[in-house]
């Protein structure tokens, strides 16, 4: 184990979380660093500090307490936080990510204690590139950025929405093993038109209505141009912006630099890796299926466009692979007189002659109507409506295939388009489910199933540490693609058939590495790596990845802040 240099003393060390061993600080540090009685005098150790920790846990009442306390718990000590996390995963993802978080934003401002990562206000615009250029900003390699207005399925959180990067950024860590001093959670406060937060009295953003139009993309262009001139070849993860922003930013910028969309990308690459691991246990072939996305925005899209070049691996030409695909959006299903039909829509839309002989008044066909004439055997919803995948929906659906694949991936729990129990109730406990949020087992029969949760935790950490570790120029679709394919080498059912969808959560860190090394070799591929072969990439691999251990600490001579 190394021995890290340090330069604080006293209160400046244990206020730095990134530092700061609390009762773990050894007799001698204590002795070198000024920190007897500052401390209580019990030496103990992280597994001890861990089983502490756990046990104040249990005692909290809510899901919303028990993150709150891991919020102040990362903000004290960053080594604790981490180390309980990995250590405990199953139990901790939903309460430092979905659905807690949700919760979190919607009350982001009540238990807002210390700074942690940057508030990038539209006032503060002219200041972006001197906030940017701060020392203690030099090691960072991926940054996660949201503007806070399509928080989950939870709408416009303002400064509330970040949450959602420093969740993002604790998943870096616990499950990417990328070092926390790598990171930054970077929030854009362009005003929110939530009048709730407007009018609280403790809300901590900036009170203005949302920035709009030209205004707000010469901010976010500002933004984007300031990282690029601070870090020439960082990972910039977009997060949580409205749909019609999410895709055209990624589509302006992915060029311009290293950036994806995990909204977009990573949401695909995990939902097909899910819907391959129940064609496993169905046997009907991808290119066979027919397909309904509900919620055809920016994340549908991304979904069906994945699947779609993975029915083309399969043998399918561009123009079939489109055909097994039905998009329902806010007017019904998606068809050439669509109102306000984007281009990204329009290569899905449906025939209006294929259609006619639906028998439907005012031409806009509902989600029931489409199950009930397209017959499929996948229905996806990304919609964020609580409730839209309706009792007879899915009873049409299930009377015209044996195993239907349902898949209510809107989060947190109270937008989800279904529950996974009112699912298998419908189809007599014949669904395949996969879910965007934590759900508990479910009764069949007297038995409890356990549901897979679609997570893109499973898809991002790696994701990024692949691009950190071949220190990628860009991020091409074939990386995120083959993201999604080392998933597929992974899945239970790839062996047992009646295995569960996706692996245990609890593997998700070693499945990371895998996915890392799998992208950046792709990175390799695609000319976009910047290490020189697979030996290097491999070893930039190992070195990127932090183990949460408490090192030796020694005094750094000259430097010395006593700061008692």
């Amino acid at each position: 184990m190394n021995t890290l240099q340090v330069s604080l003393a006293g209160y400046d060390l244990i206020n730095n979380p990134r530092l700061n061993k609390g009762t773990a600080f050894t007799d001698h540090e204590r002795d070198i660093f000024s920190l007897h009685g500052l401390l209580p005098p019990h030496v103990g150790t992280l597994e001890e500090q861990i089983g502490r920790r756990m046990r104040a846990l249990d005692r909290e009442p809510t899901p919303f307490t028990k993150y709150a306390l891991l919020r102040d718990l990362q903000d004290t000590n960053e080594t604790l936080f981490y180390a309980l996390v990995e250590r405990n995963v199953e139990e901790l993802l939903p309460l430092v990510y979905t659905p807690t978080v949700g919760e979190g934003c919607q009350r982001f401002s009540e238990i807002w204690r210390k700074p942690r990562g940057l508030f990038l206000s539209y006032p503060n615009k002219e200041r972006i590139g001197q906030i940017l250029s701060h020392p203690r900003y030099d090691g960072v390699k991926c940054i996660v950025f949201s503007d806070g207005e399509r928080i989950l399925g939870l709408g416009d959180q303002g400064a509330g929405g970040m949450g959602i990067p420093i969740g993002k950024m604790a998943l870096y860590t616990a499950l990417g093993g990328i070092h926390p001093e790598h990171c930054l959670p970077i929030l854009l406060d362009v005003g929110t038109n939530n009048e709730e937060r407007l009018k609280s009295p403790i809300y901590i953003g900036w009170r203005h209505e949302r920035v709009r139009g030209a205004e707000y993309d010469a901010f976010v262009d500002t933004f984007v141009e300031s990282v690029k001139k601070r870090w020439p070849h960082v990972l910039l993860q977009w997060e949580d912006f409205a749909g019609n922003n999410a895709a055209r930013f990624l589509e302006k910028y992915r060029d311009q630099l290293c950036t994806f969309n995990d909204d977009i990308q990573g949401t695909a690459a995990v939902a097909t890796a899910t819907l391959i691991s129940a064609i496993n246990v169905t046997g009907v072939p991808l290119e066979q299926q027919k397909i309904v996305v509900l919620g055809f925005g920016s994340a549908g899209i991304g979904i069906t466009n994945l699947l779609a070049r993975f029915m083309q691996d399969r043998g399918l030409s561009e123009v079939e692979a489109r055909s097994r695909f039905y998009g329902v959006d806010r007017y019904g299903l998606v068809t050439e007189g669509y109102p306000d039909l984007r281009p990204e829509q329009r290569v899905y839309a449906r025939k209006n002659s294929e259609v006619q002989g639906w028998g439907v008044a005012g031409g806009e066909f509902s989600l029931l109507e489409v199950m009930r004439h397209a017959q499929p055997t996948v229905l996806i919803g990304v919609s964020g409506q609580g409730g839209a995948f309706t009792q007879d929906a899915v009873r049409e659906m299930a009377a015209h295939t044996p195993r239907p694949v349902i898949f209510p991936l809107s989060n947190p729990t109270s937008r989800s388009e279904a529950t996974p129990q009112d699912l298998m109730d419908w189809t007599n406990g014949r669904a395949l489910i996969g879910t965007g949020t934590a759900f508990p087992p479910v009764n069949v029969g007297g038995k409890a199933v356990h549901i897979a949760q679609t997570n893109n935790s499973y898809i991002f950490p790696g994701l990024a540490l692949g691009i950190v570790a071949s220190k990628a120029k860009r991020v091409t679709d074939t990386m995120v693609k083959v993201a999604a394919q080392e998933l597929v080498r992974h899945l239970p059912t790839q062996k047992d058939a009646s295995g569960s969808l996706l692996p245990p959560i609890s593997e998700a860190r070693r499945i990371g590495r895998e996915i890392g090394l799998a992208v950046g070799k792709q990175a390799l591929a695609d000319g976009q790596a910047q290490v020189a072969d697979e030996a290097a990439l491999e070893r930039e691999v190992a070195a990127n990845i932090w183990e949460p251990v408490y090192e030796p600490y020694e005094l750094k001579q000259q430097t010395l802040r006593q700061g008692v």
